[in-house]
């Protein structure tokens, strides 16, 4: 596996995590930080880890694409399973 494809995996984790949280604690949307900054955080953190890992060698380092794309992905799944237990869409961002 590749570090995109893992990063990727991780993302969609990252993104149940924080619906399901959202989805299970309506309130934990009005605590003055939008969900999606948990994202990011999740981001730089194993952005932090890859990099050390692999000491920023070819390879070691994620990709521009992959990054939006695995933001998206969580970001996506942050709104839609909030949506799928039957709450309304106000509050996400």
């Amino acid at each position: 596996m590749t570090i995109d494809q893992v990063f990727i995996g991780f993302m969609t984790l990252c993104g149940l995590i924080v619906g399901g949280l959202v989805a299970l604690l309506p309130q934990s949307r009005s605590i003055g930080i939008p969900p999606y900054f948990g994202v990011l955080l999740f981001m730089a953190i194993f952005e932090i880890a890859a990099f050390a890992r692999g000491r920023g060698a070819p390879g070691s380092v994620i990709k521009m694409e992959t990054r939006l794309i695995g933001f998206l992905l969580a970001v996506v799944l942050i709104a839609v399973l909030p949506y799928l237990a039957g709450q309304p869409m106000t509050g996400l961002f």
